[in-house]
C-alpha cells in the first residue's frame, strides 16, 4: 500500500501523481512544492532547527519538551459516507496522548454508521491510535517525522518569503 509523499498516511484509492510521487489527495499534492524546496535547505541549518524544535516547548500547552511528532487516527461516517484522517502534530507526549484518545473516542461514538466503510475503518483507526500510545517516539532523539515536519516548515517558510520579496532575509538565514 502506498504512502503520501507528504503527510505519510496510506493511500487506500487513487494516488494523486507529481513525477515519481503520490499523495492521497489534492490538498497534499499542492504542499508536494514543499518537498522540492526542502531538499535545498542546507543540513546545518535544518539540524539547528530540528533541535530547536525538538528540545522547545510543546506549541499546543507550552510545557516543557521534548517534543516531536504524535499522529492521532480519527473516523467518522453517517450512512454510506465514512471520513477518516490521520493528523500528525507537534507536540509532548502528553498533549500527543490526549489528541490520540480524544481520536480514538471520536472514532468510537462517530465511525460505526456507514456501511461498508464505518464497520471497516473504526476499529483500524482506534488500533492505530493504541499503537501509537504505546509506541512513542523515542524522547531522547529527534524521530524521522520530526525531522521531515521541520523540512518542510523551513520550505514553507523559504517560498512564502520568495513570494513576499524577502529572499534578501531568508538568504542570510539559511547561508
Amino acid at each position: 500500500m502506498a504512502k503520501c509523499a507528504y503527510c505519510e498516511s496510506r493511500i487506500l484509492f487513487g494516488p494523486k501523481r507529481q513525477g515519481k510521487l503520490q499523495f492521497c489527495n489534492d490538498h497534499c499534492l499542492q504542499q508536494g512544492t514543499l518537498l522540492f524546496v526542502s531538499d535545498q535547505v542546507p543540513q546545518e541549518v535544518l539540524d539547528r532547527q530540528i533541535s530547536v524544535v525538538h528540545k522547545g516547548k510543546c506549541p499546543q500547552c507550552s510545557g516543557e519538551g521534548p517534543v516531536d511528532v504524535h499522529t492521532s487516527h480519527s473516523v467518522w461516517s453517517i450512512l454510506v459516507w465514512t471520513f477518516a484522517k490521520s493528523k500528525p502534530q507537534i507536540c509532548c507526549h502528553n498533549c500527543g496522548i490526549h489528541a490520540k484518545v480524544r481520536s480514538s473516542m471520536l472514532c468510537l461514538f462517530l465511525g460505526w454508521w456507514a456501511v461498508p466503510w464505518g464497520f471497516i475503518l473504526t476499529p483500524i483507526q482506534v488500533l492505530r491510535n493504541l499503537a501509537g500510545l504505546f509506541f512513542a517516539p523515542d524522547p531522547t532523539r529527534p524521530s524521522e517525522k520530526l525531522q521531515n515536519m521541520v523540512s518542510l516548515m523551513i520550505a514553507d517558510e523559504l517560498i512564502h518569503a520568495h513570494a513576499n520579496g524577502s529572499t534578501q532575509q531568508v538568504s542570510s538565514e539559511v547561508s
